[in-house]
């Protein structure tokens, strides 16, 4: 055996003569299948003799490994590469055919023979060793390795990835093989938990860059999916369908733990390599991401862009606009409601970047501190990163129940800075401009989560709380933020997608064209209109009464008032609306604001198309025919009062609005009338309309501090149509609130002096003279209530009897029920 041995460290393919009858059986029939030329391939016949020999002995398979492994390092070392492919085939052979306990051994050997060739500088070797790499990789191993490692494959194979051979045909073959590399180490690893974690961060940060290189180098040719035809010719397949394939196969296997370590290398590659400002192959990676995973792992990666986004709060605007981007897409693709338990956070984490890009706007440095050596920051820039914003924030909203999107609707209207009521959001050094622009921002986003949000129950999906700040903005002078506060308002109120047919102001002569969907009033929106429509009704008038309101103002204001008449009206709210809209007639014929003559021509055609409206939607022949009657005066005298000559591009309005006849104005008195035949409340009709002013009216600054303010409330009884005798108004000047103010001072200044009396007397009395004052106040306390009773307690009926006082005077007892007689026929 020792000079058997000897003998074949010398000689290629065996021994003769007498010492072959030396050698063992194994190596004899591994000897065997090597011909002399190594262009014939491997011998078949003696290859089935050599499996059947390690399946009948499988203790030996180990040792025909080791010495297989032998044979190819000698063959490597001699660029014998005939002999290594024959080698490398009879391995392949063997593994696919033994199955059994000591296949671990002959692993061994198999991987240090792959390990060998991926370390050759021959490509036809690593490529060999690779193909052979992926069939082991494929094989399913009925017991378990505590001791093998693969950190060498996934480092050789991430090399190979990104390999930049000369011949583009052998470099694209050597990715190739890296990636299928990389996939077969995913598959032999990711399902076995005695082996070394392929999540851990010192693998995924080899394997996901080096895929994302070349997923990044096809990003120029079609990546598209292949035919059928072509998924069955691999060698047609390209690197980056090919990396797209592995990657997918890859995010598919992570569980809930593994997430962030193969996200986190995503993001780390994009930052490395600029790639955010390109958004497209950022997109595409995150698309790959959101398909591939399970859909209950989708706010995972959310979570880890909006940590990454505020981790690059101070980087360029086109980098958080790259990361915004990508959160926008990815919000699309997860399924509603999967955004997390976390929702407010996401959509705190969206405000406060849109916060702090204005503050860079308008300060002109991402650190306020320092004046030098900051990076230059382009407006336009920060502007196309606030819309991102805005955008992304609308499609996490889109992806939300009903129930969740109007808790973001509660958390964004608390972040709008309003005068007295919400605390500013900008820094110091942005100042009113700052607030200014959050509100327009604030706003946006709020019309982003507002677009296409349909409820059935109007009265908890806007409450209290959410629509009195809203309304509270339509006070403030800036024209752009109640016009966005009125697309709010039509965007959460159309619910039957009714706006389009009412994008602009006209006199529709027969609304049936417009197909409108009109549904009856339900009991809640009732209740709705119940607690809101006056204070509706009110900002309607107010923002009529704005100097600066322009066409888009009054286009929106119709659309309103038509959603409101389709959506939420019932015989109570087409009186009131009616109210509204000839008070806007009177508004503009009084002109007490001094309102510009386009203001005035404005509000009167807005009236006329409303009017021509809601006419048409009652259906009472009467009020149509006057509506049609004054319309066609208009046109023949004054056209000015009508949508068609106003709200155009060159609006033709005369000079003055003095000389107005009655057969141009709609008269309350005729519409009474003729309502009130109908069924409609007359009395109410003939009311005219007045809005109630309240706190609210200290947030516009069209009034100065010192001008006087007539406040007067109108006192309206809604159960009863008669009218009750109003209260004059109070007239409330500078002299007296001056006057309120000095007197509450001085009875503040009473009460703490009083307050102060009582403390020391109780600190510094004798318990004596405390306990008889004590005394003294519980008697008179006794006292009182026995008046109380004495005047409440009346004497019983006839059961009770009478006592006869003195002087003959008779007095009532008081009998308890219990002893009081009652008849038999009242006892049950």
């Amino acid at each position: 055996m020792e000079c058997s041995a000897l003998l074949d460290h010398h000689v290629g393919t065996g021994v003769c003569g007498c010492c072959g009858a030396l050698r063992p059986r194994y190596k004899r029939l591994v000897d065997n299948i090597f011909p002399e030329d190594p262009e014939d391939g491997l011998v078949k016949a003696n290859m089935e003799k050599l499996t059947f020999y390690a399946l009948s002995a499988p203790e030996k398979l180990d040792r025909i490994g080791a010495y297989l492994s032998e044979r190819l390092s000698r063959d490597v070392a001699r660029h014998r590469y005939g002999y290594v492919c024959i080698a490398m085939e009879a391995l392949d052979q063997l593994l696919m055919a033994c199955h059994c306990q000591s296949i671990n051994l002959f692993v061994e050997s198999f991987l240090k023979m792959v390990r060998k060739l991926l370390e050759a500088d021959k490509p036809s070797l690593q490529i060999l060793g690779t193909n052979s790499f992926v069939k082991f990789a494929n094989i399913e191993e009925d017991t378990p390795s505590y001791h093998r490692s693969y950190d060498f494959f996934v480092s050789r194979f991430s090399e190979m990835c990104r390999s930049n051979f000369e011949d583009p045909d052998i470099r694209t073959k050597i990715r190739m093989a890296g990636i299928k590399g990389l996939q077969g180490v995913v598959r032999k690893t990711v399902n076995d938990e005695l082996q070394a974690n392929i999540w851990d961060p010192q693998h995924m940060d080899k394997i996901v860059p080096s895929l994302l290189f070349n997923l990044q180098q096809g990003e120029g040719t079609d990546s598209r999916s292949p035919s059928p035809l072509q998924s069955s010719e691999k060698e047609k397949e390209s690197p980056a369908e090919l990396t797209e394939r592995c990657f997918r196969e890859l995010l598919g296997r992570a569980a809930y733990g593994n997430i962030k370590n193969a996200v986190k290398p995503v993001l780390m590659h994009l930052d490395n390599h600029s790639l955010w400002e390109g958004k497209s192959f950022a997109v595409r990676c995150f698309k790959i991401i959101m398909y591939s995973i399970q859909s209950q792992h989708s706010h995972l990666v959310i979570q880890q862009l909006l940590g990454h986004l505020d981790a690059n709060s101070k980087n360029s605007a086109i980098v958080r606009a790259g990361i915004v981007e990508v959160l926008s897409e990815a919000a699309v693709i997860a399924a509603s409601g999967s955004v997390g338990p976390t929702v407010l956070e996401v959509f705190n984490t969206l405000l406060r970047q849109l916060r702090l890009s204005i503050d860079y706007e308008l300060t002109g440095s991402y650190d306020p501190c320092l004046t030098t050596g900051s990076k230059i920051i382009k407006e336009h820039e920060e502007r196309q990163f606030q819309e991102a914003i805005i955008k992304t924030i609308g499609s996490f909203a889109n992806t939300l129940p009903v129930y969740q999107r109007s808790e973001v609707m509660l958390f964004i209207i608390g972040k709008i800075p309003v005068p007295g009521i919400h605390p500013t959001l900008s820094s110091a050094n942005s100042g009113f401009e700052g607030s200014r622009m959050i509100q327009v921002m604030l706003l946006k986003s709020l019309l982003q989560v507002t677009s296409g949000f349909q409820t059935t129950n109007m009265l908890t999906a806007l409450p209290s709380s959410f629509l009195d700040p809203l309304l509270s903005v339509t006070l403030m002078e800036d024209a752009e933020i109640r016009l966005l506060v009125l697309e709010i308002l039509v965007s959460l109120i159309d619910r039957h997608d009714n706006r389009p047919k009412f994008s602009s102001i006209s006199i529709i002569s027969d609304i049936s064209f417009l197909k409108l969907k009109v549904e009856k009033c339900s009991r809640q929106d009732n209740l709705f209109m119940k607690k809101h429509s006056q204070q509706l009704y009110r900002h309607i008038f107010l923002s009529c009464k704005e100097e600066n309101s322009s066409h888009p103002h009054f286009e929106i204001l119709y659309t309103l008032l038509a959603l409101i008449s389709m959506e939420l009206a019932n015989e109570e709210v087409v009186v009131d609306l009616i109210r509204l809209a000839l008070a806007l007639q009177d508004l503009a014929i009084a002109n007490e604001e001094s309102l510009p003559i386009y203001n005035r021509c404005a509000i009167h055609a807005l009236s006329a198309a409303y009017l021509n409206l809601i006419s048409q939607l009652t259906a009472v022949p009467a009020f149509c025919q006057h509506i049609h009657e004054v319309i066609e005066t208009r046109k023949k005298e004054a056209p000015y009062m009508l949508p068609e000559d106003v709200f155009i591009e060159k609006p033709r309005v005369p000079k003055s609005l003095d000389k107005l006849e009655g057969s141009m104005l709609f008269l309350q008195s005729k519409i009474s009338e003729v309502l009130g035949g109908s069924g409609y409340n007359a009395d109410r009709l003939t009311t005219p309309y007045i809005p109630q002013f309240t706190d609210e009216d200290r947030l516009s600054k069209r009034k100065s501090i010192g001008e006087t303010i007539s406040l007067q409330v109108e006192v309206e009884s809604r159960n009863s149509p008669e009218k009750e005798e109003k209260t004059p108004a109070e007239e409330i000047t500078f002299e007296t609130l001056k006057k309120a103010i000095i007197d509450s001072v001085g009875m503040e200044e009473q009460e703490r002096e009083r307050r102060r009396q009582v403390v020391e007397k109780f600190q510094k009395a004798p318990f004596e003279e405390i306990a008889a004052h004590c005394g003294e106040r519980a008697t008179l306390l006794q006292k009182k209530l026995n008046q109380i009773f004495e005047i409440t307690i009346r004497p019983p009926p006839s059961p009770s009897g009478t006592i006869t006082a003195g002087y003959g005077q008779t007095q009532s007892r008081s009998v308890p029920v219990y002893e009081m007689k009652f008849p038999d026929l009242c006892v049950y």
